[in-house]
This record gives structure tokens, C-alpha cells and sequence, in this order.
């Protein structure tokens, strides 16, 4: 099932919805897709039927907190120059950074090295079990990220986290763990990878930060980027206003949004 929360273009509340036959069908009873998610397995969607064509996707949802992993693909450890890390690196994007998976995304002023990051994220349901998988972009400001002991301002800003375009149930991914990982800036393909190229698994992430943090329904883990970010390239080539960048993960879908 994949669940998504989605405005008609004639206007109105925000609605969840089942996408499905090309088209996305609301939750009737009205529903959230957090609700759903802290409820279990939902039951096939009954009410109104839209074509995706006429709504706008919104972020599936604002989760409470969105755990993000540094330094978790071998071939993005490699174009740093390092060595893989001992333990998961864990840092914290806020709720706030949340943007629909259209965006836009803006680059703050005091941001002039603004950079993307493809990332499969893990959806977390009840009991500390997988609900579900996303597509998410780790927006980074490396320039922040490089003079500041602490990447609160670099990683967690505004807008800093688009994700969807739908939250896709785990039963629908027999392998989350061998998907292919796809990001291109303005239609230039920067990163092709499969998820097998993860230094830690998904259960090895969730146990990790389960020894200190109750994982909440909702919740996102962002599991890392493969290489190919614009820091590491050959000169560096950072987002400026206009930009497009698009990802997409098998079985998952696409997000793409504007940089402004």
C-alpha cells in the first residue's frame, strides 16, 4: 500500500490517501497517514477517488523526529577520502526541515555551499517495527557543516528535508536492502547506487538508536547517500536558485523539487 497526503486543486483540508491505478483514493472515514501508521495495517482506502494529475502530494507526513546516518554508503566514504566509521554517525534533522516532495527547497542566505543527498528513508511503525519506506533528500549546507563542531544549522534548516511522494508499506519491498538509488541535478544523473552498498543495515540502524531513543510511529531514519554528492566532485558543483534535483528508488517512487 502506499500512503500519501494530498490537497485537491479545488481547494480544501489536506487528505490522506491510498495510491493506487494511477490515481490516489482518500481514507473515508477521514484519516492521517501518522494515525495510520500508529494504527497498523489500514484497510484499502473507500472514499472519493482523485487522478494524481488533480491533487498536489504533500509531505506524508511530519514526523517527531527524523534520525539522519553520516558516512553509511562504502562509496561515499571512499570519495571523502576517510574510512568507514566504527558505529553509526547519528544526527537529528528537526520537523520543521519537512517539505513536500515537490519542495521547494531554499537556500538561506548565509548557505552558499547548498548540496543534495538521495537518501532511502525507513519508516518506522509500532513496537519499533519497519511500517514502511520513503524517498528522501538530506539537504546539506556544507559550508555550515564544515566550520560548526555541530550540524543542527546545516543539516536541520527550513525546508532542509523533502521526502515522499508517499510512504510505500514494507510489505510492498520483499528487499529494502537491494533498491536502486538514483539522483539527478537539472537532468544530469549524480548518483546511481543500490542500497546493498549500505555500511549498516537497517536492523542495525534501529538497534543502534533504540539503545537510547523509543523509536515513535512516524519516526524517520534516513539510512545515508551513496558517492556522487556535488561536494566530492571534480570542481565541486553546489545547488544554486533554479536548480532541479529529482531522486528516485525503485519501488518507492520519485520526489523532485526546485531549489530557490
Amino acid at each position: 500500500m502506499k500512503l500519501a497526503t494530498f490537497l485537491p486543486l479545488g481547494g480544501g483540508e489536506p487528505l490522506a490517501g491510498e495510491v493506487r491505478d494511477g490515481g490516489i483514493v482518500a481514507f473515508d472515514p477521514p484519516a492521517t497517514v501518522l494515525g495510520l501508521l500508529a494504527d497498523g495495517a489500514p484497510s484499502a482506502a473507500g472514499g472519493q477517488a482523485y487522478a494524481l494529475d488533480d491533487v498536489v502530494l504533500m509531505a506524508p507526513h511530519v514526523p517527531r523526529a527524523i534520525f539522519c546516518i553520516g558516512l553509511n554508503y562504502r562509496r561515499h566514504v571512499d570519495e571523502t577520502g576517510g574510512e568507514p566509521p566504527p558505529a553509526p554517525i547519528v544526527f537529528l534533522k528537526l520537523p520543521s526541515s519537512v517539505a513536500p516532495p515537490g519542495g521547494p527547497v531554499p537556500r538561506p542566505p548565509v548557505v552558499r555551499r547548498l548540496d543534495y543527498e538521495g537518501e532511502l528513508a525507513v519508516v518506522m511503525g509500532r513496537d519499533g517495527a519497519v511500517a514502511g519506506y520513503t524517498v528522501a533528500d538530506d539537504v546539506s549546507a556544507r559550508d555550515l557543516q564544515g566550520r560548526e563542531p555541530q550540524w543542527t544549522r546545516a543539516k536541520a534548516a527550513d525546508g532542509f528535508c523533502p521526502f515522499g511522494p508517499w510512504v510505500t508499506t514494507a510489505d510492498e519491498v520483499p528487499d529494502p536492502q537491494d533498491l536502486r538509488l538514483r539522483t539527478w541535478v537539472n537532468g544530469e544523473l549524480r548518483q546511481d547506487a543500490r542500497t546493498s552498498d549500505l555500511v549498516f543495515g537497517i536492523d542495525e540502524l534501529i538497534g543502534f538508536i533504540s539503545e537510547t531513543c523509543t523509536l515513535e510511529p512516524g519516526d524517520l531514519i534516513l539510512t545515508g547517500t551513496p558517492g556522487g554528492v556535488g561536494m566530492a566532485m571534480d570542481p565541486p558543483q553546489f545547488l544554486v536558485p533554479g536548480d532541479v534535483v529529482a531522486i528516485e528508488i525503485e519501488r518507492l517512487g520519485r520526489i523532485e523539487h526546485p531549489v530557490v
